[in-house]
């Protein structure tokens, strides 16, 4: 088997480049594109990048990429490429996803089948099999992806198995949650660090409060979920409970965090608490039932998060709009604090009042997504 892999990092879009800040800060080079992010390693650097990235979807293997205008070529092109190093004889190998943009194949289905057919037949050849007769797919899956854009095609092998913002801590959820990992990057992306409070007054079920904390506390996201390649043969079993004990000793379990929750509906408040206790972050977490026009403190330097009602999840356009005036109002005397808003809402800044001071595109799903900054004042607090 490789010893050292191309691999990509798939994002959202517009959060590449946080993506990207994370696998250098894993000590990876990396080249950052449009919706993932390119690095090679070792099965170490797959291990780490799915137990430690937050904001990232899915960590992938390159198996290769070749030009593709035709059936003929794209057969060929899978065929030619090394899968004697990636599946051992018995191994589940569904072509479990193909994608084509502005390219001659477009026949997504027959892309699936001749790719499938090219990987079997380089198998058959490669271990000896007769033709006629069927490999045995009873062993481990490695699902394949062949995506084809503009004729030439990139295949793939999913190392992650359910998308990386399932950390597995969510008991339940509201009715239309944030994605733990969009969440962790706009904290990632916004100026809140572990020594200042943080706040989200529309906390839903908890994930901007949950994500704050797993930082703070240095909390592998990746840390009570399995993943794709756990199953493996090649994967040395004991150098991932390994990497699961080093991320263990790694938590800081004494931290103390100055972060607060906050929603009108008691039955969310009460889901909140649950996720935070799944995720092994209730003592450093504060929930309450409160409506947002009540928020005031005294404390200066902090952040504001909010991911308030929107679009399809808030039908009535007169709340919507009540809700974000009473939002500019709320904020306006905290000075000192940041605020991080995320909506759908291309009026909100009017409703809200004010103008932010920057503006980032991102998308929730499919729904394009505006994230408004604004800064606060900073002032130096009052030593004891």
């Amino acid at each position: 088997m490789k010893e050292t892999f191309n691999l990509i990092a798939t994002a959202a879009a517009g959060l590449e480049a946080v993506v990207g800040r994370e696998i250098r800060d894993l000590g990876l080079d990396c080249q950052v594109e449009n919706g993932r992010v390119r690095f090679k390693g070792d099965i170490s650097a797959i291990m780490m990048t799915n137990l430690w990235l937050r904001a990232a979807d899915r960590i992938k293997i390159v198996v290769g990429s070749f030009p593709a205008k035709t059936f003929e070529e794209l057969f060929q092109g899978v065929f030619a490429l090394d899968w004697e190093n990636y599946l051992p004889l018995g191994a589940k190998f569904p072509i479990s996803k193909a994608k084509c943009v502005k390219s001659k194949l477009h026949n997504e289905p027959s892309v699936q089948a001749i790719s499938k057919k090219a990987v079997v037949k380089k198998l058959q050849k490669h271990y000896a099999r007769p033709e006629g007769v069927p490999l045995m797919e009873n062993g481990a899956e490695y699902k394949i992806e062949v995506s084809i854009l503009k004729d030439t095609a990139t295949v793939l092998i999913d190392t992650s198995g359910s998308s990386l913002f399932k950390r597995g801590y969510r008991t339940e959820k509201g009715g239309a949650p944030l994605k733990e990992n969009m969440a962790a990057a706009i904290l990632l992306l916004s100026n809140w660090y572990p020594d200042k409070p943080l706040i989200d007054p529309t906390c839903g079920s908890g994930t901007f409060c949950i994500e704050a904390a797993m930082i703070g506390m240095n909390i592998a996201p990746g840390l009570h979920r399995s993943f794709a390649f756990e199953e493996w043969s090649w994967v040395d079993k004991e150098a991932l409970r390994q990497a699961r004990s080093d991320a263990l000793r790694q938590i800081h379990q004494e931290i103390e965090l100055d972060i607060a929750g906050s929603d009108l509906d008691a039955r969310l408040v009460e889901i909140a608490e649950k996720n935070a206790a799944a995720a092994g972050v209730a003592k450093q977490v504060r929930f309450k039932q409160m409506r947002l026009q009540d928020l005031h403190t005294d404390k200066i330097n902090g952040v504001i998060v909010s991911n308030p009602p929107y679009g399809e999840r808030l039908l009535d356009a007169d709340a919507v709009t009540k809700l974000y005036q009473d939002m500019g109002k709320t904020f306006a005397p905290l000075k000192t604090w940041s605020k991080f808003i995320l909506t759908s809402d291309e009026a909100f800044e009017t409703k809200y009042g004010s103008q932010a001071d920057k503006k980032r595109k991102l998308y929730n799903g499919t729904l394009k997504v505006d994230l408004y900054q604004y800064f606060g004042q900073r002032v130096k607090r009052q030593l004891d």
